[in-house]
């Protein structure tokens, strides 16, 4: 079967992945020379009645939780549609910060509804790609013959921006479908005018080729795009790998800075710099360039011999024997790279969460749980009355019932009807202070278009709706 791309963008209810949830999903695939193929997708998918959206958010989008409910697909109805129609063999899905914002999110409602939150992004052929760090590679080494907005004189990358300033067709930035439309044509764009770097980055989708070019065994410099590194030199510098960390991922060490910076600095004086708050980081903050380069996530990433062509030096403001000065200081102090590979690794990438939704990171489900949970997702409103799956995942367990609740109310027993009513009431009174705050400060913006006032009208109508009778 001939490769497809599917081009996709959520809108959402907050930036929460494992809180928060998907309110409209949209996509178009194309072929591998972007030709469109079939329709555009466009769905709502239906908030539930646990679930206060960040008003912020929605004065954005513009969609109500109303709006889904009455338009929308429930969750276990946009999964079916998610994993049978859009994720079909050799498929390379990707967005703008994909990897890092909507994929989350399909992860965690995939999870929530049964279906293996992984195999959708690899199994049968299929992959992920991410095109903002495409873009930030792009506009780092080649940036000729594409227009490159600023703000402020500072270097941006957003997607409404470059399509405006390139006389690309976006109507409606931050609507899904129109973001996608972008997406497609700024991709065309790219790939027309820089094929060669596309074609290449393309196939480092792929986490082997990641390793084969980063790899601690045989470690070598490289190019690195990443949106934790400096706006100043378009997010681009050259990368060292250190160490492994989890996972099969490595720590790399930014080249750029000198490591006598930090090499003599004790444990302690590394943790305080390393979990000082982004707020407390004034002008005087400097961070420890070390950060994990995640090889399944398709970083943007290149041989540094690519900077030999088209004044690549110059471009990312970087300097050769800087570079080798500074790979021979890291290899001269082996004991500070071990110190500082332990110390990361006892960070954690997630806090701790206690519920159950939310501890898809804990663990893999056994086969008996993943043949359970495709009975649970096949059974109609008779059956699922009668079902017992008896789940050896305890994380299984305490999801079922709310399962049942969100697509078959009539189908709870008694004793289900009051653990889900006391999930939802914590879970609510839990999201109400901050919900309550931001739409307090939506409503004190002036000028407000006919289109917000209905937006915050209608918020505080499904607050009202569905917060239980002694919290309002």
């Amino acid at each position: 079967m001939a490769t497809t791309y599917f081009f996709y963008d959520l809108e959402t209810s907050g930036l929460n992945p494992r809180d928060d949830r998907i309110m409209q999903f949209a996509g178009i695939r194309t072929d591998a020379d972007f030709n469109i193929i079939g329709e555009p997708y466009n769905l709502l998918v239906a908030l539930n009645d646990d679930t206060l959206p960040s008003p912020s958010a929605l004065m954005v989008t513009g969609i109500t939780p109303q709006k889904t409910v009455s338009d929308g697909y429930t969750e276990s109805q946009f999964a079916k549609i998610f994993i049978e129609e859009i994720c079909s063999p050799d498929t390379i899905l990707l967005g703008y910060n994909n990897i890092r914002f909507d994929d989350e999110f399909i992860r965690a409602l995939l999870w929530r509804n049964f279906y293996d939150p992984y195999e959708w992004s690899y199994k049968d052929n299929r992959s992920r790609w991410d095109m903002l760090d495409v873009v930030r590679l792009t506009r780092a080494l080649r940036p000729e013959n594409i227009k490159w907005p600023t703000v402020n004189g500072v270097a941006v990358n957003k997607l409404e921006l470059i399509s405006k300033i390139n006389n690309l067709e976006h109507t409606k930035a931050h609507d899904a479908l129109s973001d996608v439309e972008a997406l497609i044509a700024v991709t065309k764009l790219i790939a027309k005018t820089n094929n060669r770097l596309f074609n290449y980055l393309l196939k480092m989708r792929n986490k082997k080729e990641i390793m084969n070019l980063v790899n601690v065994k045989n470690p070598k410099p490289f190019v690195y795009a990443s949106g934790r590194y400096d706006a100043e030199y378009n997010k681009t510098t050259v990368a060292y790998p250190i160490a492994m960390a989890d996972y099969d991922n490595m720590f790399v060490y930014d080249l750029r800075y000198n490591p006598e910076n930090w090499i003599n600095k004790s444990n302690d004086e590394i943790i305080e710099i390393l979990q000082t708050p982004f707020l407390e980081r004034d002008k005087q903050y400097t961070h420890i360039p070390v950060k994990k380069i995640q090889p399944n996530r398709a970083p943007a990433v290149a041989p540094i011999g690519v900077l030999e062509q088209n004044d690549g030096w110059n471009k990312i403001k970087i300097e050769l024997n800087d570079v080798e000065n500074n790979i021979k200081i890291l290899k001269q102090n082996p004991d500070f790279i071990d110190r500082i590979a332990k110390i990361l690794l006892k960070r954690p990438d997630f806090t701790p969460q206690a519920d159950a939704e939310s501890k898809l990171y804990d663990g893999f489900i056994n086969n008996q749980d993943k043949l359970r949970s495709e009975v649970v997702r096949n059974l109609d409103q008779n059956q699922i009355k009668q079902y017992n799956p008896e789940f050896e995942d305890s994380r299984l367990k305490q999801i079922y019932p709310r399962y049942k609740a969100r697509n078959y109310p009539n189908a709870l027993s008694s004793d289900e009807r009051i653990e889900y009513d006391e999930y939802r009431k914590n879970r609510l009174n839990r999201q109400l202070p901050g919900f309550l705050k931001d739409l307090t400060e939506q409503s004190k913006i002036t000028n407000l278009s006919s289109d917000q006032k209905y937006v915050l009208e209608e918020l505080n109508l499904w607050m009202e709706s569905i917060l239980p009778d002694s919290d309002i």
